[in-house]
């Protein structure tokens, strides 16, 4: 019988999980200088999904900084991890080609591989035949372009993790296999330690690191880690003449496949566009170095489309058709953080496919947000507080995984709204805007309206694309209603917090840089910072007594804003309830917003009576409502906070009075137009938790004088102190109408690479596409250094003229929300 393993009674850091990721952030930990760093790993290293990985090394293909830089520091990391250690990883820089067979793919990759390039990645793109010269077996008569990175290529998975964890060793970490830790203890809201068969371990901290079992695990304490296991295809295929061990991997998502030598045949691997999710109610704990019985009659058609690519490998024979599993998330994003459930309970799981070539960046990102308390990188968008409870039941996780991985190989369309798992939250008004011709997109969850077909017009979309659809139109006129007329928007699906108790303007006060704990029935615009002095939420405080507020944040900071708020609040007297689902919101807006409320309301809401950021209780109908002048769209407007049970009310009766004023519905494309337009700020898409809050153009929200001060105060007064900014949010305008921006476009000032374009729209009234970028110049930015400059914009590979501003564009000296 073995010896029971020895066990610490106490460790700073406990790792859960021996893969890629697990080895990863207890190399990173201890190369960072944490002392007592123990990982523990079920069975053996590797043996849940790491061992049967394809070991891609890929840079190419994120439109994401966070992602992109995960990616290159990995690379670099297992280049170099041989001569720290002496552990081979059998990384090969054989370079790596991704093909274009169709004309969205070649705009898709172009946009791509210009991203990649400004973030240091040498792409190229290449003719059919130059495909070709790198890569002979490969059909190349229906191809447009490759794009080729010479630095990429493969990497053994096992190799790399055994490397990482002897790198670990090294500097004192301890990695024990054959004991799975059976539960998380807790202690007052934060981690307390783990139990295991072999002994219990007291810790301040653990990293949820068990891939496909990280889900279950993380259920035990209430953590929510909504992953699904999918199974996941590669072949092998009998020798192939000619074939060399230095040829590119090559990847074509149109025919399902990826392809690199392996044994002197190819492996053939598949990202099929409908997928079979694997062991839905749970994966067994005696799973290890697993195979799933391939589905041959299933995967027969995809199969034969990825070998036509190469017709060499139709007739090699087939060593082996491999299946195992491979975790993935409803957003196809990496679940990475500590849990809003629990605090110093880390989470780094859910890697759909890219654990390897991430793998490095992330076990370092993870370390050092452990060790300093906050991470340094945007992790907005891979967040574990971005996902919300209802997406770990099985319903769910069955129908979405579908979907997500058939993401990975699909053309990535800026404008798509995932399809699977919807209808689980509706506004009240849900039906009535159905009746108006909505189109309905994924909001978090909720139903939101896109846009708004005209009578005797359908509500779809007739083909994705990356020009003008057939939606386009109908989105102008929505655009243009507002600007001109008047508009009703639902936005129920915003997060709305009542924060309650004698402490309660305290709490908010200290969370928030502007002061909020002013005078009753105001609404304030202010964003809560970190102790570095960036952003961690962006979002509005309602006073509405002494002792209760409303705070309202974006649909996707929910549960970050949430969870902040909460943990803010404890110890004192304040209480913070999630009302989100109790409250519609109706926003009326556009000049003659006040004329159409006016007439549903005896309450006064002249200029004088009702002013610009008033808050106050108002007679409309049979109904109660929380009105507050406000906007995010850059005209005269009021939001509408309904009690559920009411919103359909207040809804017929503002749509009945507004025949009167030809009211129009607008959906979620107008709202990204006019804030747009206006150069308003969307935490999570054009700021993110690495701005400080003066680079993003928000020191007006900022009160340095305000009594007691705020979180992140003496970061931005050093901040201040320094002088002139050189990276700063700038709003940027392309002169030629025809061109459309989405994301990740990069920005040139007189012919020389200067950022790029976070978020991005049409601005209808300015007469082009319109976007928020941010800018590092190296010299300080003000408005005369952007009026100087020659600017252009990378659109696809071609540069258009542009204008940039740190003034908005539209309305600066907001005349007309003041109207």
């Amino acid at each position: 019988m073995a010896d029971a393993p020895a066990l610490p009674t106490h460790a700073r850091v406990v790792v859960i999980g021996g893969g890629i990721i697990g080895c990863s952030v207890a190399y990173h930990l201890a190369h960072m200088g944490a002392a007592d760093v123990v990982l523990l790993e079920r069975d053996r290293l590797t043996s849940g999904t790491t061992w049967h990985a394809a070991g891609l090394i890929v840079t190419f293909g994120s439109t994401s900084e966070t992602s992109t830089e995960l990616r290159k520091y990995s690379r670099d990391l297992y280049a170099r991890l041989e001569a720290e250690t002496g552990q081979a990883t059998g990384f090969k820089p054989v370079g790596f080609i991704e093909v274009a067979t169709d004309a969205d793919r070649l705009e898709e990759y172009r946009r791509v591989a210009a991203f990649n390039r400004y973030c240091g990645i040498d792409v190229h793109e290449l003719l059919p035949r130059e495909v070709r010269a790198l890569f002979p077996l490969a059909k190349i008569d229906d191809m447009l372009a490759g794009f080729y990175v010479k630095e990429d290529g493969r990497a053994n998975p096992v190799d790399v993790t055994m490397a990482l964890a002897k790198g670990a060793k090294l500097k004192g970490a301890k990695i024990v296999e054959g004991v799975a830790v059976t539960n998380v203890l807790a202690q007052r809201g934060a981690v307390a330690g783990v139990e295991t068969a072999h002994g219990t371990i007291r810790c301040e901290t653990i990293v949820n690191c068990a891939g496909m079992w990280a889900r279950e695990l993380g259920a035990r304490n209430g953590v929510n880690i909504p992953l699904q296991a999918a199974e996941h295809y590669y072949l092998i295929t009998g020798p192939l003449q000619g074939i060399g061990r230095d040829w590119p991997v090559l990847e074509d998502p149109a025919s399902y496949g990826y392809y690199r030598e392996e044994g002197g045949g190819l492996m053939i691997g598949l990202f099929e566009p409908v997928c079979a999710p694997w062991k839905v109610d749970g994966v067994p704990q005696d799973f290890s170095f697993g195979e799933i019985e391939p589905d041959w009659d299933r995967m027969t058609p995809y199969l034969e489309k990825a070998m036509a690519r190469v017709p060499a490998s139709q007739a090699a024979g087939i060593r082996k058709f491999f299946c195992g599993p491979e975790s993935f998330t409803p957003d196809l994003k990496p679940i990475v953080g500590e849990a809003p459930e629990l605090a110093n309970y880390f989470v780094a799981a859910g890697l759909n496919s890219i654990g390897i070539l991430t793998g490095g960046g992330i076990g370092r990102l993870l370390a050092h947000w452990v060790l300093t308390g906050a991470p340094d990188a945007d992790v907005t968008g891979i967040h574990i507080d971005r996902l919300h409870p209802y997406q770990s039941n099985p319903e769910y996780r069955r129908t979405r995984t579908v979907e997500s991985l058939g993401m990975v190989y699909q053309c990535h369309y800026p404008t798509r709204s995932m399809q699977t798992a919807r209808n689980a939250k509706r506004s009240p008004l849900h039906d009535r805007l159905a009746a108006r011709g909505a189109y309905f997109k994924d909001v978090s969850g909720w139903e939101g309206a896109d846009w708004y077909a005209p009578i005797g017009a359908e509500p779809k979309v007739e083909r994705l694309s990356w020009g003008r659809q057939n939606w386009f139109p109908y989105w102008r006129a929505e655009h243009e209603a507002c600007r001109n007329n008047v508009i009703l928007m639902d936005m129920s699906f915003m997060s709305k917090f009542f924060v309650q108790g004698r402490d309660a303007g305290r709490v908010l006060n200290r969370l928030s840089a502007n002061d909020v704990d002013g005078e009753r029935g105001r609404i304030t615009y202010t964003q809560w910072l970190n102790e570095r002095g960036t952003i961690e939420a962006d979002l509005t405080v309602t006073k509405l007594d002494d002792a209760h507020y409303l705070v309202v944040a974006s649909d996707t900071a929910h549960r970050h804003a949430l969870t902040r708020l909460r943990r803010a609040c404890d110890g004192s007297h304040a209480f913070a309830t999630d009302v989100t689902g109790a409250y519609a919101q109706i926003n009326v807006q556009g000049p003659r917003a006040r004329e159409l409320l006016q007439s549903v309301t005896t309450e006064r809401l002249s200029n004088e009576a009702f002013p610009f950021r008033c808050a106050r209780e108002i007679d409309l109908g049979l109904a109660r409502v929380l009105c507050i002048r406000i906007t995010y769209l850059g005209e005269l407007g009021y939001e509408l906070y309904v009690p559920a049970e009411q919103a359909t009310h207040v809804y017929e009766r503002l749509v009945q009075a507004g025949g009167a004023f030809d009211l129009r519905h607008a959906g979620l494309k107008a709202l990204a137009s006019l804030r747009m337009e206006k150069g308003y700020r969307d935490y999570g898409h054009d700021i993110d938790n690495t701005d400080s809050v003066l680079e993003a153009g928000l020191g007006f929200a900022v009160n340095l004088t305000k009594p007691g001060g705020f979180i992140g105060r003496d970061a931005v007064l050093a901040k201040k102190a320094a002088g002139a900014l050189t990276r700063r949010l700038v709003q940027v305008l392309v002169l030629d109408p025809e061109p459309l921006m989405f994301h990740a476009e990069i920005v040139y000032r007189d012919g020389e690479p200067v950022g790029y374009v976070r978020a991005a729209s049409y601005g209808f009234t300015l007469g082009g596409a319109v976007g928020l970028a941010m800018i590092d110049a190296g010299a300080p930015i003000d408005q005369a250094w952007c009026e100087a400059g020659t600017w252009e914009i990378d659109i696809a590979g071609t540069r258009y003229p542009a204008r940039a501003s740190l003034k908005p564009m539209y309305d600066p000296e907001m005349k007309r929300i003041k109207a």
